[in-house]
């Protein structure tokens, strides 16, 4: 992964992390103290052709991560998809809570890369996949971290809850969150790892729970 990581900013390292708010999960994030300096034209046009969003655990992540490891009846024995995967975190936390079968699903190969080294380096397995639509069999459980900083994914949300029987999505971005089935079942702050020094508004991280309805 530093290897791939250094093709888009070649002074760029990483670093293993345990989580603050659950250190028994580790990653392999971005290097705190990087940049040291502005970064050239040239390495920011990079950054916006393969967005790095697996080198950081946002808020979102770090916290429905630890609601999974502090409620572990929501996920043991169940099979369940993570999408927007992302650094993996979320799917670690699933595996470690006593998953049956933890998917973790992105459309960034780089995601999916650090999403299974992230895994082996927790000692636990997850199945990869870039394709939601081509995963096969029945779904438990989904879990969402930080995907709704994009209104249009709001679309998802509908899909989600037609797949699985229950879905918990974590979101700091969205105040006016209102789609039923969904309602809000946590509340809890965090921070971005490395931190980005970002506002409060930001760290103030919501748990949604939806529920299929019964026909």
């Amino acid at each position: 992964m530093g290897e791939a990581l250094r093709h888009i900013l070649p002074d760029a390292r990483l670093e293993e992390i345990a989580l603050p708010a659950t250190p028994a999960v580790r990653l392999l994030l971005l290097e705190g103290n990087y940049p040291q300096g502005e970064l050239s034209p040239e390495a920011v046009q990079r950054v916006m052709d393969n967005p790095l969003y697996w080198v950081f655990c946002w808020a979102s992540g770090q916290v429905l991560a630890r609601f999974l490891l502090e409620q572990p009846d929501r996920v043991r024995g169940r099979r369940v998809l993570d999408f927007g995967c992302g650094s993996g975190v979320v799917a670690i936390a699933a595996a470690l809570a006593g998953a049956r079968e933890v998917i973790a699903c992105d459309i960034d190969p780089l995601a999916l890369a650090a999403t299974r080294s992230n895994a082996r380096r927790n000692g636990v397995t997850v199945t990869i996949t870039d394709d939601f639509f081509g995963i096969e069999g029945d779904i438990d459980l989904i879990i969402v971290a930080d995907v709704l900083y994009d209104r249009t994914n709001f679309a998802w949300l509908q899909r989600f809850i037609e797949r699985a029987d229950r879905v918990l999505i974590a979101d700091s971005r969205v105040k006016d969150f209102d789609h039923p089935p969904y309602r809000q079942v946590a509340r809890h702050s965090s921070c971005t790892l490395p931190d980005l020094d970002e506002s409060a508004e930001f760290r103030d991280v919501r748990i949604y729970l939806g529920e299929r309805v019964p026909a």
